[in-house]
């Protein structure tokens, strides 16, 4: 197939990048060009800024797509563009949603593509939402064959998933663990939450591609294993082979001491909320779909792959200081 990917090179979009070439289709990434040197060598670029509307009209004239799929639309704007730039060029657009615009607090733990969207905690979801709503305008009025994918907790090898962390992502945490200081964890690190590695992801929404079925329809692609935050900062430490010092502060504690973070969006909009993923819908589509890389694994393997790559290890200590400030502040309250 004819594919072209806005972005392709991110967290989410790298591992389906590098599957598509490996089955051999005729991928186009367009893109700025910052983060290509890694593409495998039959991955075509399109050197553009999307949001220079007029350059990138011109650059795709003449072209027409199986599918185009959007990974970096995060406001009405953007994907009312994309329906300007894209509608009769191509027999599928598949837009990356978010699993966070499902409702919170969640009146029921197991989350279907029948969740209500509501979420008002973050603005980032409730953008997502707003575009789900625009691209299912532009189905039901102009037949524009539009696939929503919400994706949860994604991850790759070069950033570990994490509850609470800095600006610079996720490096100062390791960091801290391996000092053998102690490590924010929101509440008491027992609710449950779902990380799928992207290797993971890439294999149902590579099987979303060219099915008739998936126009007009949401899915979410997630691992099945929900593990506790607990667990998931236990695997980081045993991969680091360094013992976990937990301190546990409530996701509402952590808003007010942490303004500068967002945690209200983070962690009371999404990940302080106990989730499982229910992905028989896209099974049905996707007969195939498995996660297979388990939370233990993929830890592992991301751990290792920062420590053999220093370009990765970006100190943050601004936020460093803000734990130490932090711990000190809650441990003088609580004597």
């Amino acid at each position: 197939m004819r594919i072209l990917f806005v972005g392709g090179t991110g967290t989410i979009s790298m591992a389906i990048t590098r599957l598509l070439a490996e089955q051999g289709h005729e991928l186009y990434l367009l893109n700025r060009g910052n983060r290509n040197a890694a593409l495998p060598e039959n991955v075509k670029v399109i050197k553009a800024d999307i949001e220079n509307e007029e350059e990138v009209r011109g650059k795709l004239e003449g072209m027409e797509f199986d599918c185009v799929g959007e990974f970096i639309g995060f406001v009405p704007a953007q994907v009312e563009r994309d329906f300007r730039l894209f509608a009769g060029k191509t027999k599928q657009y598949i837009y990356i949603s978010s699993a966070s615009a499902y409702q919170k607090p969640p009146k029921g733990y197991v989350i279907t593509e029948e969740t209500p969207l509501e979420n008002p905690y973050w603005e980032y979801s409730r953008n997502k939402k707003a575009c789900e709503a625009y691209l299912m305008e532009r189905y039901e009025k102009d037949g524009f064959p539009v696939t929503i994918v919400r994706p949860s907790h994604t991850y790759d090898e070069r950033s570990i998933p994490l509850g609470v962390h800095g600006k610079n992502g996720s490096w100062q945490v390791v960091a801290r663990i391996m000092e053998g200081k102690p490590v924010i964890i929101h509440g008491d690190g027992s609710s449950l939450w779902t990380i799928t590695h992207n290797s993971d992801f890439a294999k149902g929404y590579v099987g979303l591609i060219g099915k008739q079925e998936a126009i007009g329809e949401a899915f979410h692609i997630t691992s099945d294993e929900s593990v506790s935050w607990n667990e998931i900062y236990e695997a980081i430490a045993a991969a680091l082979g360094k013992e976990l010092k937990p301190y546990y502060v409530s996701s509402q504690m952590l808003a007010k001491l942490g303004p500068d973070y967002d945690f209200i969006g983070s962690l009371t909009g999404d990940k302080s909320n106990s989730v499982v993923f229910d992905n028989s819908k896209l099974k049905a589509l996707v007969p195939d779909f498995a996660a297979t890389l388990s939370v233990r694994e993929g830890v592992k393997k991301t751990v290792e792959y920062i420590l053999a790559h220093p370009e990765y290890q970006i100190p943050d200590e601004e936020f460093d200081q803000w734990c130490d400030k932090v711990i000190e502040t809650l441990d003088k309250v609580s004597i």
